[in-house]
């Protein structure tokens, strides 16, 4: 199996590095990454600047190729002008942090293997729960087991899979649950500063607001140590409004 690796942290964050050397054990892995970090940008894609690409070394041996665009252009890029032919996946990660509920529309990470899917290239997207943890073996283990899985499946055209693993050791995971997304929404907080020339501007944080109807969705099990998988498609077509809004009488 061919994969082609990317991520939304930058090719040299310790996920992709981590995810890299697990991958190499199934597949032939080719790193097209983006020379810094990108996450949040969402499915953004680079039209008013050129893409540059360069070979990224890690202890004298070639790592990759950093691009300075998104991670749906180091997708685009990799597919339609680098590799020789496309690959057989396209796996997104291991990215720093949970990608659950509406939190994906934001996401890079979850946006490259988008990218992969409207290539009509089985792709897959993969997080940890945390900001700071720097032991990917966990994450790595169960990755690839699901990775393996849909190597073996025929997926939708236009459908992706969403892996967040928690952030515990291997003991403390309960298992693998297939679930739909949460609808959970982030709260924004922006704090107001003012910069040594006294000039004002806003530094934006905040945290996730749980809706208490969330159960049976990724981020309520991925709160409770469960490996979450999501099928996620990008045909965002609201069927049933639809259906009434053709009894509008629209036309007059």
């Amino acid at each position: 199996m061919k994969i082609l690796l990317t991520n939304d942290d930058g090719i040299n964050a310790e996920g992709i590095r981590a995810f890299k050397i697990a991958l190499r054990d199934i597949a032939e892995v080719t790193v097209v990454a983006p020379e810094t970090e990108m996450s949040a940008v969402g499915h953004s894609i680079t039209l008013s600047d050129p893409l540059r690409v360069r070979e990224v070394r890690h202890n004298g041996e070639v790592f990759g190729l950093a691009v300075n665009g998104t991670p749906a252009d180091c997708v685009k890029i990799a597919v339609r002008a680098i590799l020789p032919e496309p690959p057989d996946m396209v796996v997104s990660g291991i990215n720093h942090g949970q990608n659950v509920a509406t939190n994906i529309i934001y996401s890079g990470t979850v946006s490259a293997a988008t990218e992969g899917t409207i290539l009509g290239i089985p792709s897959v997207a993969v997080s940890l729960a945390s900001f700071t943890k720097t032991d990917f073996s966990v994450a790595t283990d169960y990755a690839i087991r699901i990775i393996r899985k849909v190597a073996g499946q025929e997926l939708p055209p236009d459908t992706l899979v969403n892996v967040n693993i928690p952030a515990v050791s291997a003991g403390e995971v309960k298992g693998i649950k297939v679930c739909r997304m949460g609808m959970s929404k982030f709260k924004e907080v922006f704090e107001r500063r003012v910069d040594p020339r006294n000039r004002e501007y806003f530094w934006q944080g905040g945290q996730m607001e749980f809706n208490p109807q969330d159960e049976e969705t990724d981020i309520h099990w991925l709160s409770r140590n469960w490996v979450t998988v999501t099928p996620i498609h990008y045909d965002l077509t609201h069927y049933k409004l639809m259906e009434s809004m053709l009894k509008w009488e629209i036309n007059g």
